[in-house]
């Protein structure tokens, strides 16, 4: 894979697509864990967004681990890479639950209900999966940004005269 897109690190862009859509995932799969109309207007939605975020967190751990070849090593930098490494399993985890909980009511609205504890259980779990993965990413991509610009005088003291 490169490491570079017309000169910018791949890692940035990427990462940056994951972040808008691992909270977009855990979002529609709460609204349709918990809102019947959400669910119905979606449908496979919130399992199709689930299997976006599922197929970019490897890619952006996979730049992120090119990138981390050519940048100086830190705490901070390691920090990051050890808490990105768990992004994975609870992306999955989310993907399963917005996939079963879509089944159980597609089935349900084809006249093949499942039980209510059933489907109450998933959607609990569902939640439960996209709070730890949104949780997650924040604190995955807050490390990051300390990483990358800890180095950087980000002061709101303008230098030019005039």
């Amino acid at each position: 894979m490169p490491n570079d897109f017309y000169g910018l690190p791949l890692h940035p862009l990427i990462v940056h697509a994951t972040v808008v859509m691992i909270p977009l995932a855990a979002l529609t799969v709460v609204l349709a864990a918990v809102w019947p109309r959400f669910r119905r207007w979606a449908g496979p939605l919130p399992a199709a967004i689930s299997l976006i975020g599922v197929i970019l967190v490897p890619l952006s751990t996979s730049t992120g681990e090119t990138l981390e070849r050519h940048v100086e090593r830190s705490a901070l930098l390691e920090k990051h890479t050890d808490m990105a490494e768990g992004l994975l399993p609870w992306m999955i985890g989310l993907l399963v639950f917005a996939v079963v909980g879509y089944a159980i009511h597609h089935r349900a609205n084809r006249g093949q209900s499942a039980s209510t504890l059933l489907a109450r259980g998933v959607a609990v779990l569902a939640i439960a999966a996209a709070l730890g993965t949104t949780v997650q990413v924040a604190r995955i991509g807050h490390s990051g940004a300390k990483a990358a610009w800890q180095d950087t005088d980000m002061s709101s003291t303008s230098q030019s005269g005039g």
